[in-house]
């Protein structure tokens, strides 16, 4: 895992990357939210393929749980990724609402992520 970090307006945010899935349940995610919070990561910048496929699942409850980490935790979250890709309307509505908070956002670019997680 590599971790890139951001100094944006004066937000440090933290962007992950790997070669392969990162957050494959809700404790792996909690790891990585307190790992960051101690570097002083303002933001977390996630790429859609570090999330294991279950977390578009919205059966699954991976996305749900995670979610309320980053809420009881208050870790501002962009997940950045092409999402139209996915079938289902649940996961659509539920990208949309997302979007029109602050806590966790689905968003199509790095560039978008940090303008988000900065203000």
């Amino acid at each position: 895992m590599d971790i890139f970090f951001h100094d944006h307006k004066g937000s440090r945010i933290a962007e992950l990357n790997a070669d392969s899935i990162l957050i494959g349940n809700e404790d792996d995610a909690l790891q990585l939210f307190i790992d960051l919070s101690y570097q002083d990561a303002a933001g977390i910048i996630v790429h859609e393929q570090l999330l294991a496929p279950a977390f578009f699942n919205l059966s699954s409850g991976l996305a749900g749980a995670i979610l309320q980490k980053c809420s009881n935790y208050n870790i501002r979250l962009a997940i950045v990724g092409r999402f139209d890709q996915y079938p289902g309307q649940s996961l659509k509505d539920f990208i949309v609402e997302s979007n029109k908070g602050r806590q966790v956002n689905f968003l199509p670019s790095v560039a978008e992520a940090l303008e988000k997680l900065s203000v």
